[in-house]
Formats: structure tokens, C-alpha cells, sequence
């Protein structure tokens, strides 16, 4: 059974850094495209950065380019991460780890939330100005 739980939301200033963590279970990393979404009040859930089965591919949305980094442990590539940094109030919402039954992610359809086949249950991230 695939299982994902995400840690490490927090409150914090506009500008500063979080790094959230997702500790995956009862899958192949290797079989997996994998990412981060993300879903405010009122709003859609969206495609914040997603990473290839292999880790040699990711993904992002523009509004997080150059500020947030998503990556996998190299000695448990079943743990994926998000660091971000220079952080925006906008950014406040509540944070999903996914993963996706295919080996690339797509580079047109990777933040198409249907694709996703297993969810955690979300950390909060609160940005504050």
C-alpha cells in the first residue's frame, strides 16, 4: 500500500525558508513520477514542482522558479523534498505530496492533478507579510 506523509510546514515571514519532506512507503521510487502541489483556500488545487521517476527531470510552475528546489534523497529515493525559499505570502496554502503511476512526468500535463494516483494528507504553509 502507497503511502505518503509530508512534514515540515510551518509559519514564516515573508522571505524566509521552509523545507518540506515527504516520506513515501510501499512504492518504487523508480516507477513514480513524483511532485508537490499545492491548494489555498477558495482556490484550485496546482502543480507546484514535480520530479521524474529517474530524478533527472523536474518541473515547476513559473511563479516558483528560482525559489523553490524540489529533489529526492540520494540514499532513499523513496524521500522527496521542497526547499523554497524567498518566500511570498501568496505561497501560504496547504502543501501535497503526489505520485504519479509513470516514469516522466510530461513536460506539457505534468501539473494535471487527475494523473496523480496517491496523495498525503498535506502540510500548512503560512506565509505572512
Amino acid at each position: 500500500q502507497v503511502r505518503l506523509v509530508e512534514s515540515g510546514g510551518g509559519s514564516v515571514q515573508a522571505g524566509g525558508s521552509l523545507r518540506l519532506s515527504c516520506a513515501g512507503s510501499g512504492y518504487t521510487y523508480s516507477r513514480y513520477c513524483r511532485g508537490w502541489f499545492r491548494q489555498a483556500p477558495g482556490k484550485e488545487r496546482e502543480g507546484v514542482a514535480v520530479i521524474s521517476s529517474n530524478g533527472a527531470r523536474t518541473y515547476y510552475t513559473d511563479s516558483v522558479k528560482g525559489r523553490f528546489t524540489i529533489s529526492q534523497d540520494n540514499a532513499n529515493k523513496n524521500a522527496l523534498y521542497l526547499e523554497m525559499n524567498s518566500l511570498k505570502p501568496e505561497d501560504t496554502a496547504m502543501y501535497y505530496c503526489a505520485a504519479a503511476r509513470a516514469y516522466d512526468c510530461g513536460s506539457v500535463s505534468w501539473a494535471q492533478v487527475y494523473r496523480y494516483d496517491y496523495w498525503g494528507q498535506g502540510t500548512q504553509v503560512t506565509v505572512s507579510s
